[in-house]
């Protein structure tokens, strides 16, 4: 039994000295210097014209950043799921689909908007009024992320 408490004793001993070498180094690296160099200005959900269709976000990123990012993913509050869409013209009628990743060049600008790249935003909650806000998460190659506040707008509203 006394060579039991000599064990704790050292083990907690031993623990001090660990305890001195951590300092303000070692806390969290500051969320700033983190942070993504994507701007996104003109966010906002347009709301379907027919309830149980999915909304669409649309707005523009913009890398202020030297190197280049590739969006993978994208989730909106409020919604059950959301994808990165793409729209095209194929002989002669528009097509729609879900995309991979949409790359932003260093120095560029993307723009999500109708006819082009979007999010589709499926299943969306009731509580998604026009006149309101969401949050919009986007979710970069390589597991960074950067949310947003989207603005949410009725069918039919400039969009």
């Amino acid at each position: 039994m006394n060579s039991r408490k000599i064990f704790v004793a050292t083990l907690l001993l031993a623990t001090v000295p660990l305890a001195a070498c951590s300092d303000a180094n070692d806390a969290p690296a500051d969320t700033a210097a983190e942070q993504l160099p994507l701007e996104i200005t003109n966010a906002r959900l347009v709301l379907p014209p027919v309830s149980g269709n999915p909304a669409a976000v649309y707005f523009d990123v913009k890398n202020n950043g030297t190197k280049n990012y590739a969006i993978r993913a994208a989730t909106v509050d409020g919604a059950q799921n959301a994808e990165l869409h793409g729209s095209m013209e194929m002989d002669g009628k528009m097509t729609m689909d879900s995309l991979g990743q949409v790359l932003v060049n260093a120095g560029k600008t993307e723009t999500f908007a109708p006819g082009g790249y979007h999010v589709m935003a499926f299943d969306p909650d009731p509580s998604l009024e026009a006149g309101g806000t969401t949050e919009m998460t986007l979710t970069v190659v390589g597991g960074k992320t950067l949310s947003v506040p989207v603005e949410v707008r009725a069918a039919g509203e400039d969009r």
